[in-house]
């Protein structure tokens, strides 16, 4: 089971589309997946809630909702045995605490950005706060920055392409500024179920997600090889 978490400090990036799309995808290519919503503003919960039943099944968990007094937490953020994927939707305003809460359950962050100073300033910050205090590196969780709502191109992001090459955070994917996502958002479908074309020139990008995302680990490659070795 892999576990994902859409993290930003800053609200409004688009980690709700991100997380909805990206649980979409996996449930069309029939990797069962559990969307868990942990932001209290419950997008991604309102978004299961209108999704049609005739889509792939996604399993939701509104975890930002307490514990009922008859249910444990651990119960009620249980998922499905079958379950190989589980993509976290994060709140915004994270404090050190709720980091370290998030970094210590899952394998890869995604952080999604906007094409604006004040939001590039902002991402560069909660990733050193994801270095220093959620140690990323010392738990090898993969951390990956996507490009939102892309209009022309990627001249905006310059400073933060810079900042990313040094730390050696890729860059994976650039998701264009398309009215195709609030169209899938409000009929709780992902972007790959709309009818028409919307999404083709978006598919590219989330394929390349996906791959980046699912490629195995170094720690993973280096056991697959020393299996191979013994064998052979």
């Amino acid at each position: 089971m892999a576990r994902i978490a859409v993290l930003n400090g800053k609200g409004g990036c688009g980690k709700s589309t991100v997380a909805t799309n990206l649980a979409g995808w996996y449930a069309l290519n029939h990797i069962p997946v559990a969307l868990m919503d942990y932001d209290p503003q419950g997008s991604t919960s309102a978004w299961l809630k209108n999704r049609p039943s005739f889509g792939p099944p996604i399993y939701g968990v509104e975890a930002y909702k307490p514990a009922r007094s008859t249910m444990t937490r651990s119960w009620q953020l249980r998922v499905p045995p079958e379950t190989r994927r589980v993509i976290t939707d994060t709140p915004a305003s994270l404090d050190n605490p709720g980091i370290l809460k998030f970094v210590s359950q899952v394998d890869t962050i995604l952080i999604p950005v906007q094409p604006s100073a004040p939001d590039i300033h902002a991402v560069t910050r909660f990733i050193e706060r994801l270095l220093v205090v959620g140690k990323v590196r010392r738990l090898n969780i993969r951390v990956g920055v996507l490009a939102n709502r892309v209009k022309l191109n990627l001249a905006v992001y310059r400073g933060l392409l810079r900042f990313l090459t040094v730390l050696e955070f890729p860059l994976i994917a650039q998701f264009r500024d398309s009215h195709a996502y609030l169209e899938a958002m409000s009929q709780g479908l992902s972007v790959f179920e709309l009818e028409g074309e919307h999404a083709e020139t978006d598919r590219e990008q989330w394929r390349k997600l996906v791959t980046w995302i699912d490629a195995p680990t170094t720690e993973e490659r280096r056991h697959d090889s020393s299996q191979l070795q013994s064998i052979a």
